[in-house]
C-alpha cells in the first residue's frame, strides 16, 4: 500500500459515519441543555456582533466573528452544495439547514470555552481547543496532538488546496496562468498575515461581509427574476427530504447523509476551528462571543449555502446521480459536479456572467479561508512554543512556509495533499468534539451565568470563581483592566439579593 492509498484510507476512516453522527448528536445534546439559544437569544447574537470593541490584546467581537466566518465560508459553499444535490438530491438542502440549526449549539459551547481558557501570549489573546483541553480537561498530551494536527492541516496542507481552487478558477474563467495567480495571491497573503492577528481581523471584517453580501445579492436577484419557481423549489426540497417525491426515492438515505455530512464540513460546528478565532476576541463575558460564533453558523449555511442551493434549484441547473448507475435527473449533460452547477445556473439568467462571477466568488471565499488557516496555524504554534524565547522567529518561519505552500499549491496539487488536509481536520474534529462533551458543565455554566446577570439588569462580566471554574486567572486581569465598573455593579447586585 503506497502513501496515497494509505492517506486515502485514513481520511476515509476519520470522516466516516461515526464522526458525522457524533457532530449531529453533540449539536442536539448541547442545544437541548442550553435550551436552544439559537432561537431564544437571537437578539443577543446580533447585539454582541455589533457592540464589541478591540483592545491591545484582542480583536473586536465582530472581527473574531469575521475570521471564523471566513474559515467557514469557503469553496464548499459553492462546490459542496452542488455535491450534496448531486448525490442526495434537493432534499439534502433541508438536512444541511437542520445540522446548521443544531450545530449552533456546539459552536456556542466550543467558542465560550475558548474564551474561558484563553491566554495572553506575546501581547495577543490566543484560545481554542488546545488551550481548553490543557486547562479545562487537564490533558496536555491531547492538547499537543490537537495543536500539531491544526498546524499540519491549516499550515502545511490546507493553504495549497485553497490556493489551487483560486488559481484553477481564474484559469478557467479568465485564462490566467496559475503561476501568475499564485504569485498575486501569495504576495497579498503575506502582506496580511505578517501583520499579525490584528491585520487579519481588520481585513476579514471588510472582506467577509463584502463577499457574503455580494453573493447573496446575486442569488436574490436571480430568485426575484425567477420568482414563479419559488413554491416549486421549496416543495422540491421538502418533499425530497421526507421521501414524499417518488423521483428521488432512490436517494432518500443519501439526502440525509449528504446533507448532514456537507453541512458539518461546511459550518465546522464542533470541529474546533471557529473556536480558535473566538478566543482572540475582547469581550466582557465568554457567552457573548459564544453567541456571536453560533450566529456565524447561521450565516454560513442558512444564508450562503442556501444562496447557492436556490440559484441551482430555481433554474434547474443540476444533475442527480442514481446509486444504481446513470442519473435520476440530468439537466446538464456533460457537466461535472462542482462550481459548474452554480455557473450554469447564473448563466441561465445572466448569460456569460456565471464563469467570471464564480471565479471572483471563489477567490474571496478561498482567500478568507486562507487567512483563517494562517491564524489557526499561528495560534497553535503559539501554544506549542509559548515558553520559547524565539516564539516570534518560529511564528515568522511558519508564516513564510504557509505563503510558500500557497504558491506551490497554486501551480501543483495532489490527491495526497488533499488527503493530508482531510486527515488533519478529521483529527481536530474527533479530539475537539470529545473534549467539549467532557467540558459540558463549564460550557453550559457560562450561558446560565450570562442569563442570570442579564436578569439582574447588568451587562454581564465574567468572574470564573462565581461559577466554579478554575485555571482561568487571566480573567482577573482582563476584568480589572477593562470591565472594573461592570464587576463592581455585579458585586453590588449580588449583595443586594
Amino acid at each position: 500500500m503506497d502513501l496515497l492509498e494509505l492517506s486515502c484510507k485514513v481520511a476515509g476512516i476519520l470522516w466516516s459515519k461515526p464522526l458525522i453522527y457524533l457532530c449531529l448528536g453533540a449539536g442536539i445534546y448541547f442545544s437541548i441543555l442550553t435550551r436552544f439559544p439559537q432561537i431564544r437569544l437571537i437578539k443577543d447574537m446580533v447585539r454582541g456582533l455589533l457592540s464589541g470593541k478591540s483592545s491591545e490584546s484582542g480583536v473586536s467581537s465582530f472581527q473574531g466573528f469575521a475570521m471564523a466566518l471566513g474559515g467557514r465560508v469557503g469553496t464548499g459553499n459553492i462546490a459542496g452544495v452542488a455535491t450534496a444535490i448531486f448525490y442526495g438530491g434537493p432534499g439534502a438542502i433541508f438536512w444541511m439547514w437542520t445540522i446548521a440549526f443544531l450545530g449552533a449549539g456546539s459552536a456556542y459551547i466550543e467558542s465560550a470555552l475558548a474564551q474561558v481558557w484563553k491566554a495572553d501570549i506575546a501581547g495577543d489573546y490566543r484560545g481554542g481547543p488546545a488551550y481548553y483541553i490543557e486547562k479545562g480537561l487537564k490533558n496536555k498530551a491531547f492538547a499537543v496532538i490537537f495543536a500539531i494536527s491544526a498546524v499540519i492541516a491549516c499550515g502545511f496542507t490546507g493553504p495549497g488546496v485553497q490556493a489551487f481552487n483560486i488559481a484553477d478558477s481564474a484559469k478557467n474563467a479568465f485564462g490566467i496562468a496559475p503561476l501568475y495567480t499564485g504569485l498575486f495571491v501569495s504576495v497579498l497573503y503575506a502582506i496580511v498575515i505578517f501583520g499579525g492577528v490584528k491585520r487579519i481581523g481588520r481585513f476579514a471584517e471588510i472582506a467577509v461581509p463584502f463577499m457574503a453580501i455580494s453573493y447573496i445579492i446575486v442569488a436574490l436577484a436571480m430568485i426575484f427574476i425567477n420568482f414563479k419557481m419559488i413554491p416549486e423549489m421549496f416543495w422540491l426540497i421538502i418533499s425530497s427530504a421526507f421521501n414524499l417525491n417518488a423521483v428521488f426515492g432512490a436517494v432518500f438515505g443519501m439526502a440525509i447523509m449528504m446533507g448532514v455530512k456537507r453541512g458539518v464540513y461546511s459550518n465546522e460546528a464542533g470541529q474546533g476551528t471557529g473556536a480558535q478565532a473566538a478566543g482572540a476576541a475582547e469581550v466582557s463575558h465568554p457567552a457573548k462571543q459564544g453567541l456571536v460564533q453560533a450566529f456565524s453558523v447561521y450565516i454560513d449555511t442558512l444564508f450562503v449555502c442556501s444562496a447557492t442551493a436556490f440559484m441551482i434549484l430555481s433554474t434547474g441547473a443540476y444533475n442527480v446521480a442514481n446509486p444504481a448507475g446513470g442519473f435520476i435527473v440530468e439537466n446538464l449533460p456533460n457537466v461535472m459536479v462542482g462550481p459548474a452547477f452554480t455557473q450554469a445556473a447564473i448563466d441561465t439568467i445572466f448569460p456569460g456572467f456565471g464563469g467570471p462571477f464564480i471565479a471572483v466568488a471563489l477567490f474571496f471565499f478561498a482567500f478568507t479561508t486562507l487567512l483563517a488557516f494562517a491564524y489557526y496555524a499561528d495560534s497553535n504554534i503559539a501554544y506549542l512554543a509559548k515558553n520559547s524565547k524565539n516564539l516570534k522567529l518560529i511564528e515568522n518561519v511558519v508564516k513564510a512556509t504557509i505563503v510558500v505552500m500557497a504558491l506551490y499549491g497554486s501551480v501543483r496539487t495532489s490527491d495526497f495533499a488533499w488527503n493530508l488536509a482531510d486527515i488533519g481536520v478529521g483529527l481536530m474534529a474527533w479530539i475537539n468534539i470529545i473534549a467539549i462533551l467532557f467540558l459540558t458543565k463549564p460550557g453550559v455554566a457560562t450561558l446560565k451565568d450570562y442569563e442570570a446577570q442579564k436578569k439582574m439588569g447588568l451587562d454581564p462580566v465574567f468572574i470564573p470563581e462565581r461559577i466554579g471554574i478554575d485555571n482561568a486567572e487571566i480573567w482577573h486581569s482582563i476584568v480589572e483592566r477593562n470591565y472594573k465598573e461592570q464587576a463592581i455593579a455585579l458585586e453590588k447586585a449580588t449583595q443586594n439579593r
